[in-house]
């Protein structure tokens, strides 16, 4: 009974926090700038947690296993929470796929995390994903939310897009709360790097 009331409640908590998070913009601002008044960088109180790494099972959009044991295939990965109905998330998804493409996979990688569509959901809201990841060319890969996803990272996910930034230990390095552009990312990228 306990398992069925998380899986019922799991989607619509996200909802309304995530709605809510992009939805968060004073009245008159338009989308990019709400994003921008957003955006922030935190270790927030999961860097103590981090020390040690986080740890989650998920599958990719076609279906293959994926836990935090990717951390380990690249020195820096950028993990970019994202909903289907948020515009400043779909905006910002071409520059990181330009990244994706732009990076050595053994020095960076991107994974989105689609936080509003739920892993085994809907059918026509997995289309949806798949839809929009063609549109935005965000060829890296993408993971539906599920109870492990969710209590190890999203949990304390206020708005979308949030964006992670985790060293090859899983260790957390760095969250963005909002978009932002290519050359920012770029920046970011190349300092975690060292380059």
């Amino acid at each position: 009974m306990k398992n069925r009331y998380r899986k019922c409640l799991l989607p619509g908590i996200l909802s309304v926090m995530l709605l809510a998070g992009c939805a968060g913009a004073d009245i008159g601002e338009t989308g990019e700038d709400a994003a921008r008044d957003q955006t922030e960088h935190t270790t927030d109180s999961k860097s103590d947690d981090s020390a040690e790494g986080i740890a989650f099972e998920g599958q990719d959009m076609e279906g293959n296993p994926v836990s935090s044991d990717i951390f380990s295939e690249s020195k820096l990965t950028m993990v970019n929470v994202w909903a289907t109905y948020c515009s400043p998330c779909l905006n910002e998804m071409p520059a990181l796929g330009e990244l994706a493409q732009e990076y050595d996979p053994g020095d960076f990688q991107i994974i989105g995390i689609v936080s509003n569509v739920q892993e085994g959901g809907d059918e026509d809201k997995i289309r949806l994903v798949e839809v929009l990841i063609g549109q935005t060319s965000a060829d890296y890969p993408h993971l539906l939310v599920n109870q492990s996803l969710y209590d190890s990272l999203l949990a304390d996910v206020t708005a979308v897009p949030t964006t992670f930034f985790f060293d090859q230990d899983g260790k957390l390095l760095d969250s963005v709360l909002g978009s932002r552009e290519k050359s920012e990312w770029e920046e970011m990228i190349q300092g975690f790097l060292g380059e």
